[in-house]
């Protein structure tokens, strides 16, 4: 059966047929196809549009197909045209006329736009619900190892101290701004379109906000044209998910460096990891390496979104079936991910001595002496210029800052004192950047409660 095969009287071509259906991605919205149905028939038969015994006839037997569709009694037709079509059809197989009376007031426009709407507010809150648990194992390590120092990089180039739980937090921040998008997305999201009908709306005296009361909205969409061509938030949606797996494959792209031989700082659960089939010394870690690969993806549906819409005058038009695709494989592709991530991130071994190590090299304290001189009064521009020579000097024969004779020190500026090797031990680097949002440990232990506090209370 056909929704729209009144007017023809010739079967549509059956390669054409597979090429206009969407049954095999839309057929996972149908509990929110029934849910949307079940609010619309009660509305009808609240307005006395259709007769109210049989609005409470449509909604139990649509309530049957919902639960035997989840119970597996009922198999979905691979060969209906969409999920309304199946859903419409199987409900008028079994009431007769009362089901053919559901359609009253509705088009399938409105109808796959509050369906869309319906599945997607949820799966905004699935995957908030993931990222929460992200920041929270982060939050987590951040206490472990607030106090283990690391080298920060610029450029991979080791820059300045800081500590492995401020490097964490500065993740769990990336994380906290994707929850901020997700939420701001699902409130924008959250207003019922059904009663725009094709994009005129209708003469029947319908109670928009009382249907969308029942299917838990906000409230109702202000424009019918906008109702059923607005795809807003499935771009939006695309894009804070893209912009997550952005945050996902950077933290991947710095687990596979910390991981190799090279660094030494993190070492994955082997649950984690894979070997070689060639080579028996290795241990890959394939997980972080497929979330950045992945990434690529969902930069894609975001790409076939904006591209699809760019050109549709109003209101809906058939190009507007690829949403669903794009937009489904870029949830799945994130909700997938995280799965893996986050226990990974909780499993992975850290080697604090490696990081220590590695701090310990590269005169990241450099800036720390230029500090020490600044607050004996010299000039900044003056004591990096000393500072500078200071590393040449170092480089030259070998030494670091830490073990530069104090002799060697005054030969380019007398300020020095035996203090600076206090001043510059990393311990003191660290410890001493107690700015809003520095590494020092007090502050990477306030900000890892205070976010994990927000989490439990529910006001992230």
């Amino acid at each position: 059966m056909k929704l729209w095969e009144g007017k023809f009287h010739k079967e549509l071509d059956q390669k054409t047929n597979d090429f206009n259906s969407s049954i095999s991605f839309d057929s996972r919205m149908a509990q929110e196809d029934i849910e949307g149905s079940i609010a619309h028939a009660a509305m009808l038969g609240s307005c006395g549009i259709i007769d109210k015994a049989e609005a409470e006839s449509i909604c139990a037997e649509l309530k049957q197909i919902l639960s035997e569709l989840q119970s597996g009694a009922l198999q979905i037709d691979p060969q209906a045209e969409d999920i309304h079509t199946f859903v419409e059809g199987e409900l008028t197989a079994r009431l007769g006329a009362a089901g053919k009376r559901l359609h009253t007031a509705r088009s399938r426009n409105d109808q796959v736009a509050v369906d869309i709407r319906l599945y997607l507010k949820k799966q905004c809150g699935a995957l908030s619900g993931q990222l929460g648990s992200l920041v929270g194992v982060l939050c987590k390590k951040a206490l472990l190892y607030k106090e283990t120092v690391m080298p920060g990089y610029t450029h991979m180039q080791r820059a300045q101290p800081i500590t492995f739980g401020h490097h964490l937090l500065a993740y769990a921040e990336m994380f906290l701004r994707d929850l901020s998008r997700l939420t701001d997305t699902k409130k924008r999201m959250d207003v019922c379109p059904l009663g725009s009908g094709a994009l005129a709306g209708t003469t029947y005296p319908l109670d928009r906000e009382y249907t969308a009361k029942l299917l838990g909205f906000a409230g109702v969409t202000n424009n019918s044209l906008d109702g059923v061509s607005d795809r807003d938030f499935c771009m939006e949606l695309a894009s804070d998910i893209a912009i997550a797996m952005v945050h996902l494959s950077r933290f991947s792209e710095e687990i596979i460096l910390w991981c190799s031989w090279e660094f030494r700082f993190v070492q994955l659960d082997d649950a984690f990891s894979t070997g070689s089939s060639i080579m028996p010394q290795k241990k890959n870690p394939d997980i972080a390496e497929l979330v950045r690969g992945k990434t690529g993806r969902t930069i894609g549906d975001l790409t076939t979104l904006l591209t699809m819409m760019k050109g549709l005058p109003l209101a809906y038009n058939k190009d507007m079936q690829e949403d669903k695709e794009a937009i489904f494989d870029a949830v799945d592709t994130l909700r997938m991910c995280l799965t893996a991530f986050i226990p990974m991130v909780d499993t992975m071994k850290v080697l604090p001595q490696n990081m220590r190590k590695a701090a310990a090299h590269g005169f990241i304290n450099a800036t720390d002496c230029a500090d020490y001189l600044v607050n004996k009064g010299l000039p900044f521009r003056d004591a990096y210029r000393v500072t500078g020579d200071l590393v040449a000097e170092c480089v030259e024969h070998g030494l670091t800052l830490e073990t530069l004779p104090i002799e060697t020190y005054r030969k380019y500026s007398a300020l020095f004192d035996a203090d600076v090797f206090d001043a510059i031990s990393l311990d003191t680097c660290v410890n001493g950047r107690k700015v809003t949002g520095g590494p020092a440990p007090q502050n990477v232990e306030a900000q890892a409660e205070r976010i994990l506090q927000e989490l439990e209370e529910g006001r992230i």
